[in-house]
């Protein structure tokens, strides 16, 4: 039953477990006022004040140090979960009338987890938005640490995934004009390819450039992601040139490419709400009609997961045979390509791939070490993306219909670019009339690549 002037949302009311642990009573004894008014905010009496009680429990809130958030964690997960017995009885009610659109109603309004009414609620106090993303941001560095937080942290990003739907969204072009503010979180944000101070951000926005962003009509004047984009004569092939703060801006009249090169997410509260999809397609579609010279939309991007790869497979404890067992998914005879190509490139680089992390031992490696350092990374971005732990930068882009269009040897020579991916980047082609069709075979497990790809697996 629910519980005393709850109304619908059945709420736990026992007081904490006694325990021996003068600083844990004292925590719980800090808590309960907060516990209190959350309780009284999912009441129907509650309901009616809530804007007053859900700003006085986002203040109370913002103020709790580490160990009494982890602990008002464990109460969203303990005490504002579904009743069992209601679920249960439910269910059983819809098993037996399922075409009985009432007994639905009644197991989903029964299964649905308390908390995620009291996040709603929270959600219409001033700042609550804000509060919410912030207490989903801390609830997620706990989590590695407190699986037990894993309902809390579904209903969080359930929540999330609805108010910040790309349709609520607004995207704006981000120029040298913005406000400070803005450009100040620009530079802290990036997270790519640093922005070294003003110079270099004035460069990224000048008329070749581009910068935009989406933001909340909540949160007005803090972007939630953003993109950038260069307008160049081809497809580049190296990072350098595209974030060189001498370089001379181009004319309109070069713009026949644009380059995505970098995308940064600036609240760390959203990690996993799809916006960076939608941006890239918005803002393809935007330059589309604001130039129509454009003919190509690409990236130029980062192999983050490889390096890490190759060297797990290089293990000293594995032979041959489980480095065939480790290269699991891919057809049998790339496997052999990959296991020989390995070999290949472990002797040229003196049985330690962390050489590959200099840009003196790549600029030495042979031809043949090149392409089978080539092929190895071709074979990792067609075969292991689509797997779970793929490499998250291809996944992403593959997964919003983009084409694995061409890698790029010494692209980045930066310490994160050689540490990632021994300096290779990748091309992803952006061809708006087939997005959708490159997006279904990717779901499906097949990763769409140019011919100069399947020359190398």
């Amino acid at each position: 039953m629910p519980a005393p002037g709850c109304g619908h949302y059945s709420v736990g009311m026992a007081e904490p477990v006694p325990t021996p642990d003068p600083r844990n009573r004292a925590q719980e004894r800090l808590l309960r006022p907060l516990l209190l008014d959350c309780r009284h905010l999912l009441s129907e009496r509650g309901e009616a004040n809530g804007p007053g009680i859900a700003a006085a429990i986002v203040q109370q809130i913002a103020a709790l140090g580490d160990e009494p958030r982890g602990r008002f964690f464990e109460h969203l997960a303990r005490d504002f979960s579904p009743d069992p017995r209601q679920v249960l009885a439910a269910a059983m009610a819809y098993a037996q009338a399922p075409t009985d659109s009432a007994q639905l109603i009644r197991l989903t309004q029964a299964a649905e987890p308390p908390r995620q009414e009291l996040f709603r609620r929270l959600n219409r106090a001033p700042g609550g938005t804000a509060a919410i993303v912030r207490l989903r941001h801390a609830l997620l560095e706990r989590l590695p640490r407190n699986p037990s937080l894993a309902g809390v942290e579904h209903d969080l990003l359930h929540l999330l995934g609805s108010w910040f739907n790309p349709g609520f969204l607004q995207m704006r072009k981000v120029d040298w004009n913005s406000p400070a503010q803005l450009l100040e979180q620009i530079i802290h944000h990036e997270a790519v390819h640093q922005i070294d101070g003003w110079d270099d951000l004035r460069r990224r926005l000048q008329p070749d450039r581009r910068c935009f962003a989406f933001f909340h009509p909540q949160l007005p004047d803090e972007p939630l992601i953003f993109v950038e984009v260069a307008l160049v004569p081809e497809m580049a092939d190296a990072i350098a040139p595209l974030i060189d703060k001498k370089s001379q801006p181009l004319p309109p009249e070069q713009f026949k490419v644009a380059v995505f090169y970098s995308i940064s997410n600036c609240q760390p509260g959203l990690r996993g709400v799809s916006m960076g999809n939608f941006l890239i397609k918005r803002v393809a579609e935007q330059l589309k009609r604001e130039l129509p010279q454009l003919k190509t939309f690409c990236t130029l991007s980062p192999i983050p997961g490889l390096m890490g790869w190759l060297q797990a497979l290089c293990n000293p404890a594995r032979d041959a045979a489980s480095v065939g067992s480790a290269l699991a998914g891919l057809p049998q005879a790339a496997t052999e390509r990959a296991v020989h190509a390995l070999a290949l490139l472990r002797e040229a680089a003196g049985h330690d791939l962390g050489a590959l992390t200099h840009a003196g031992t790549l600029a030495a490696l042979p031809p043949a070490a090149h392409h089978a350092l080539w092929r190895l990374a071709a074979l990792y971005l067609v075969h292991r993306s689509p797997l779970p732990g793929g490499d998250p930068v291809a996944r992403f882009h593959l997964d919003n219909g983009a084409r694995l269009e061409r890698l790029n040897a010494q692209a980045n020579l930066a310490p994160k670019g050689l540490k990632q991916a021994a300096g290779l980047m990748v091309n992803y082609l952006y061809d708006l009339s087939r997005i959708e069709t490159c997006h279904d075979r990717f779901v499906r497990g097949r990763v769409v690549h140019s011919r100069a790809l399947s020359a190398l697996l």
